[in-house]
């Protein structure tokens, strides 16, 4: 199989990765605090990023002052700070939901890598931005109305989750900058290890080191499973496969991550969308998945 066939499927596989998250990650916040879920996760992976940074050393000079920000912002911002917010997200939300709401990645990217390119945005970008916020408003408030206990929780709820998502979708920008002088290995190395400081600095600001050491073999094995397989593998399953495939394509493929995450988390955690979430959650992600096409096509055109 070539790599042009091989490419959407890899980055299909990568998504239904993902989906596996949630059951475990749901289990380990009855157990443990969500930033030390996240700290025991970054303490597996750095294990293993740790070659990488070894045989990446050198590529570490290339980089400037700017460059280093933005390592600040991936590491702390979408590495430690933005899965926290996704993991303690679950204590208030349906974790479908959360997930769901992760859709809005693409839109968040495409308007800060505008913004900070001062790049006009087309008539057909808002609208499909216009349609993706509506479906994202529908899924998180199926009644259309935040009130009452409904705001104090489930809002609660949704704010962690876009937090999440804005710090990811921001990290997306911000890791196309520091791609242009270190390789992808390098990257993922430093934006694990630097995370990693900054939850060890966390935990022991709130005074949950302790619990890093009291978790149970269970737990481990769970962070294991969060981190290696839903984390590191699929990450470089998805990096090889979006090498060969468009983004348009891999946009269609990724589709597998929310539709998978929804029959698990179903039939694990027996969490179930109403009517009207599915439908909010079928109008974002189809709005997701033109705009994305949207911003390909046009990105050609300015290319010629």
């Amino acid at each position: 199989m070539t790599n042009y066939r091989l490419g959407p499927w890899l980055v299909t596989i990568a998504a239904l990765l993902w989906a596996v998250d949630a059951p475990f990650r749901k289990f380990l916040t009855g157990d443990l605090p969500s930033s030390t879920i996240v700290l025991m996760e970054h303490i597996l992976i750095a294990v293993l990023v740790l070659v990488f940074l070894f045989k990446y050393l050198a590529e570490l000079k290339n980089l400037q002052w700017k460059e280093w920000l933005a390592v600040v912002f991936i590491g702390l911002g979408g590495s430690a700070l933005a899965t926290v917010f996704f993991t303690q997200s679950f204590h208030y939300l349906n974790p479908t939901v959360a997930i769901l709401l992760q859709k809005l990645q693409p839109l968040i990217a495409i308007g800060l890598a505008a913004w900070i390119l001062k790049e006009n945005l087309s008539k057909k970008f808002w609208l499909w931005t216009i349609v993706a916020i509506f479906g994202a408003y529908v899924v998180s408030f199926p009644n259309l109305q935040p009130t009452g206990l409904t705001l104090n929780a489930n809002g609660l709820g949704v704010a962690l989750a876009l937090g999440a998502a804005f710090l990811w979708g921001g990290s997306t920008v911000f890791g196309r900058l520091v791609l242009r002088k270190v390789s992808f290995q390098s990257m993922t190395a430093i934006r694990f290890l630097s995370a990693l400081v900054f939850l060890l600095l966390l935990n022991l600001f709130n005074g949950d080191l302790s619990q890093v050491g009291s978790a149970s073999s269970k737990d481990w094995f769970y962070v294991f499973i969060i981190a290696v397989l839903a984390g590191f593998v699929s990450l470089f399953v998805y990096y090889k496969g979006l090498q060969s495939t468009k983004a348009s394509i891999a946009t269609l493929c990724e589709l597998a991550f929310p539709v998978a995450a929804v029959v698990v988390n179903w039939i694990f955690l027996d969490a179930v969308l109403t009517p009207m979430q599915i439908l909010g959650g079928l109008i974002l992600l189809f709005a997701i998945t033109r705009l994305t096409i949207v911003n390909e096509t046009e990105a050609k055109e300015k290319a010629v």
